[in-house]
């Protein structure tokens, strides 16, 4: 398992080793040790979910707020996603900078996004699935979003694609309008739960 760091500090994308014979395939799909080497702390696991997407069902770009955040650790064992990451930490360096990443079960990887960080998903093949790892349960009054199709993120989604959304999804604020109603998490909060985190 090779771990980088991706454009977004704090998100890192795991590439996988994959062992495979006669009899089918084997992998190793997390690593607490290595990912707690990697972002300095353990992932404290409180919920795990999984969906399933037709072919251009977008997902994102969703959030919660810090503390306590929600970082995610996201999986494809079936199909193909675009995955991506959004800095959506206020008065961070990279504020609206995202970086993407293809999961492909043929060839496994896996995405690591630390608390504060957007996180969205395109479906590219039908019954796409995808498993994640969660920090913290679901707290409808917590998490938030901003719109994937923000002309200001120009998010890569693919042009081929016929993307279907949620009602939610698609009534997201802009980042720029999320910001200016007080819904994002800044950079200051963000940093004091890392280092909490690093601390137990």
């Amino acid at each position: 398992m090779q771990i980088r760091e991706l454009a977004v500090p704090d998100s890192y994308a795991l590439d996988l080793v994959p062992h495979g014979d006669t009899r089918g395939r084997f992998t190793e799909w997390y690593r607490a040790d290595v990912l707690s080497r990697a972002v300095g702390h353990s992932l404290p696991l409180a919920q795990a979910n999984h969906s399933v997407s037709a072919r251009g069902v977008l997902r994102g770009v969703h959030f919660a707020l810090v503390p306590p955040g929600q970082a995610k650790y996201v999986y494809c064992p079936a199909g193909r996603v675009l995955d991506v990451v959004v800095d959506v930490r206020v008065d961070s360096p990279t504020f609206g900078v995202h970086d993407a990443v293809v999961l492909d079960s043929e060839q496994p990887s896996a995405v690591y996004l630390a608390e504060g960080l957007g996180h969205a998903f395109v479906a590219l093949e039908d019954r796409s699935s995808v498993t994640y790892l969660v920090s913290s349960g679901y707290d409808p009054g917590r998490e938030f979003g901003v719109s994937p199709l923000d002309p200001d993120l120009d998010l890569p989604w693919p042009s081929d694609l016929e993307l279907e959304l949620s009602a939610k999804d698609r009534a997201a604020p802009t980042l720029a309008e999320a910001r200016a109603q007080g819904l994002l998490p800044t950079m200051a909060e963000c940093a004091a739960r890392y280092a909490r985190l690093r601390q137990v």
